[in-house]
């Protein structure tokens, strides 16, 4: 059985023009705050890389969403680099919420979107992403795992990840209910 680990060519390659995400702003919190109550999720969890910025925009969401009467059932972070993200892959599944939201960049999500495909019950289309997410690269990297991965933008607007690449929608959270 082949590792869902990515070939360290590729993700060195890819990690010189990846970045650590940048501060997400208010409206983007707000906006997958939104989004995640017009699915109707009560319960959350909450994953993000290492990096300060993504550590940041994920804690941002947890107060909203839990200043709002709602759960969220555990914060699991990740490194960029890993021998397998088994361990990590397993408590972010586990125990199942009505939605999983992430913050990364595009090389560590996709080595742990990855591992989660192959090891879990996880799913993409049960999944929100911050906008450093909204990248051809995160495509390119974790292929058809994270088709039906959608997300905000720090304009509010709303993207998906589809076949066909990444979608964006105009409007706001409340319209795409």
């Amino acid at each position: 059985m082949q590792s869902p680990r990515l070939d360290d060519d590729l993700t060195a390659a890819q990690s010189k023009s990846d970045h650590i995400p940048a501060p997400s702003p208010q409206t983007e919190v707000e906006c997958l705050v939104a989004l995640a109550a017009s699915r109707g999720a009560s319960t959350i969890t909450l994953g993000h890389a290492r990096d300060q910025n993504s550590a940041a925009a994920v804690h941002a969401f947890a107060s909203l969403w839990t200043a709002s009467g709602r759960t969220v059932l555990r914060i699991v972070d990740w490194p960029e680099n890993a021998a397998s993200w088994l361990r990590q892959a397993r408590r972010f599944a586990e125990p199942e919420p009505d939605l999983w939201v992430v913050a990364a960049s595009p090389v560590g999500w996709a080595q742990m979107a990855r591992r989660l495909t192959w090891s879990t019950s996880w799913k993409a289309r049960d999944t929100l992403a911050f906008s450093s997410l909204a990248d051809h690269h995160t495509q390119d990297l974790a292929g058809p795992a994270i088709l039906g991965l959608s997300g905000a933008l720090p304009n509010g607007h709303i993207w998906r990840m589809r076949e066909d690449g990444i979608v964006i929608e105009p409007g706001t959270a409340g319209d795409h209910a």
